[in-house]
């Protein structure tokens, strides 16, 4: 027998070994970030029962800045996962961050009092933030180039999975338990470490670039897939050493600051902060503004439940249409459907129409934010890729902070209904006009040989 008659059924066989890490890891990240998001949302959840808690008296003002604690937590723990996931590695800061925030979340669960509640919610946010982005890089490490933008909507859409479960929770237990079962709810991830110890390798281009050579052949081994090789092109290929991780994200920004870079990293910079907004801004105040509407709790916690849904359930569906249609058409439609159905939303009285808008709107602003990270990975060439995401998440997470206190601000000045919708489809609008301005066409790589070429030399 040739070896030509052996390869057509060896090759399925090895092709299913290659695609089982794949799988595991986008599977246990997307349960992290289900987690992120419950953690996240469940604040929104349980505004309206905090606000009514009499032994706190707290004010839609002072409810808004508890709100952006745990954001502001977030861009902290984002920038201490920078500092060291290139000296500890991505699977250590991973369970660091999962058992930090889960911790945290008891904290919430048991506080005396508001500003001890703040406090733990400035410290799970931390967690949170440092959680994000590493699971964002394994997820990308692991997949198969061909269904890598997939995997990252499946992977996204666990925050708005997250949200769901909240909302459900919400409804269903917490007139009963009181908000405090939902924050001891937000500790469930504990039980999550041990399956992430035993399950989530480390990154094989971190064990490379560190010279841990026979751990990763032998991590490679296990996984049925191949070492990369040392100085392979990568997005996010850890350095390895402190000196020349400096110099490599000195170059990085430094390039980013260039004539032809900055303008669109700026651009993609503020549509994230008013993506950000729209996202932590709704998901905090939603279920308090159906509640002044008139709604009665559970109703209101409804058009929680509903929203998050659609971001699930319309980000898999359109995120797709990017590859085939260019990132700017379907990022630009996304963010225009999110400020029309959110200004519909102060004309509609008929309830299905109202939930069906609300949809709409999930997916408008959930799913406009994993368009527009998806947008910047395919606009820039490898060698500034990483540093362009970071400054897009970067300044785009002052909006998420400002999203929650825009609201508080809405609320304590007592806007009618109306007036709340027309504000948060301001910023919508405002996204889908300077996506308008972006560039349509991916900036090319010049004389990298060896290195990625852009991801679609065609990208309208």
């Amino acid at each position: 027998m040739t070896p030509e008659t052996v390869q057509p059924a060896v090759r399925p066989e090895r092709a299913a070994r290659r695609r089982r890490p794949e799988f595991l890891v986008t599977g246990l990240c997307f349960a992290v970030i289900v987690f992120d998001g419950y953690d996240l949302i469940v604040y929104g959840a349980t505004v309206p029962a905090l606000l009514q808690y009499d032994s706190w008296n707290l004010t839609p003002a002072m409810a808004g800045a508890i709100g952006s604690y745990a954001l502001i937590g977030m861009l902290i723990g984002a920038l201490i996962a920078g500092a060291v996931t290139d000296t500890v590695g991505r699977r250590r800061v991973l369970l660091t961050g999962v058992a930090w925030f889960s911790a945290t979340m008891i904290g919430c669960a048991l506080a005396p009092d508001a500003t001890w509640f703040g406090i733990f919610r400035l410290l799970g946010g931390i967690g949170l933030g440092g959680v994000m982005p590493t699971a964002v890089a394994l997820t990308a490490e692991y997949a198969d180039p061909k269904r890598r933008s997939l995997n990252n909507a499946m992977m996204f859409s666990g925050y708005a999975v997250g949200g769901i479960i909240a909302a459900v929770l919400a409804m269903t237990l917490m007139p009963a338990l009181g908000f405090r079962f939902m924050y001891a709810m937000g500790a469930a991830p504990l039980l999550l470490v041990p399956l992430l110890a035993r399950y989530v390798p480390e990154s094989l281009a971190f064990l490379t670039a560190k010279g841990r050579h026979e751990e990763a052949a032998r991590t490679a081994a296990k996984l049925g897939i191949e070492v990369p090789a040392p100085g392979a092109a990568s997005d996010d290929r850890p350095a390895p050493d402190g000196e020349a991780l400096g110099q490599r994200k000195r170059a990085g920004l430094m390039q980013l600051a260039g004539r032809e870079y900055l303008g669109p990293a700026l651009l993609f910079a503020a549509v994230s902060f008013f993506g950000l907004l729209l996202v932590y801004g709704l998901n905090t105040w939603l279920p308090q503004i159906m509640r002044a509407a008139g709604y009665p709790l559970s109703g209101s916690l409804l058009f929680l439940l509903v929203m998050n849904l659609g971001a699930v359930v319309g980000s898999l569906l359109i995120s797709p249409l990017g590859d085939r249609f260019g990132m700017k058409p379907v990022t630009m439609a996304v963010f225009l459907a999110a400020a029309v159905s959110i200004t519909l939303l102060a004309f509609a009285t008929a309830a299905p129409l109202m939930y069906a808008l609300v949809a709409v709107a999930g997916f408008g602003t959930i799913g406009a934010q994993i368009m527009v990270l998806g947008y910047v990975a395919q606009h820039f060439p490898v060698e500034v890729r990483a540093t362009a995401l970071g400054c897009t998440l970067g300044l785009g997470r002052l909006g998420a902070i400002t999203g929650p206190l825009f609201g508080g601000f809405l609320l304590d000045a007592g806007v009618s209904t109306a007036w709340n919708f027309y504000a948060f489809a301001v910023p919508a609008a405002l996204a889908t006009a300077l996506v308008l301005l972006l560039p349509g066409r991916a900036l090319v790589e010049r004389g990298l040989p060896g290195q990625e070429r852009n991801l679609s030399a065609t990208n309208h």
